[in-house]
């Protein structure tokens, strides 16, 4: 049976490839409106991916400090 430390680690490690598939999913959503006169919705989702972006740096750094 794995201690707290490794399911923690496994689960957070199950949360960041999702946060980086949102992420993936939300940048794809820009691209809709590229080149349009929607900046405002570019920039908008440009920042829900910067944020997702730190959300993953932020998750990987929990995990090297579980290891």
């Amino acid at each position: 049976m794995a201690g707290p430390t490794e399911s923690t680690a496994a689960e957070l490690a199950a949360i960041g490839d999702n946060v980086a598939q949102y992420r993936t999913r939300v940048a794809d959503l820009a691209d809709r409106f590229i080149g349009t006169e929607r900046d405002d919705v570019v920039t908008a989702i440009h920042e829900v991916e910067r944020r997702l972006r730190n959300a993953e740096r932020t998750i990987v750094r929990a995990l090297r400090v579980l290891d």
